[in-house]
């Protein structure tokens, strides 16, 4: 069956939203902050780790990613996200992405990112 299904870590969620949803193999993450931590390079950090718990809850993983949009609100963060990101990234085919400056984000957050994937797109065939 094909039919929409929720992705879920058990986290907080700050609204009537579902923090993932897939069809097929199509995945889509609703934005994800993490507000638990200070400054760009930690909340960064949280939330690419929050992404990859919803990747893991969805059978996939970065290596997947099609599509990454970041929001940050200070532009001057452009250069820390980045650096955090690329680590994050590894090996993996960088996405396509976007990234924008926004005037502000939920809870106070610094930076918040959206994500599209497709379940086994990146695995390479030898």
């Amino acid at each position: 069956m094909n039919s929409k299904k929720k992705i879920d870590t058990g986290g907080a969620v700050m609204g009537p939203y579902s923090p993932g949803i897939s069809v097929k193999d199509h995945i889509w993450l609703s934005g994800q902050i993490d507000i638990s931590q200070d400054g760009i390079e930690e909340q960064t950090k949280g939330t690419l780790t929050k992404i990859d718990g919803l990747l893991e809850a969805a059978g996939s993983s970065r290596e997947d990613l099609v599509k990454v949009t970041v929001l940050m609100t200070d532009i001057g963060f452009y250069s820390t996200i980045n650096e955090v990101y690329s680590e994050w990234l590894g090996d993996a085919m960088p996405p396509a992405r976007a990234a924008y400056a926004v005037r502000d984000l939920p809870a106070g957050a610094l930076v918040e990112i959206v994500c599209e994937a497709f379940r086994g797109s990146g695995v390479n065939e030898s």
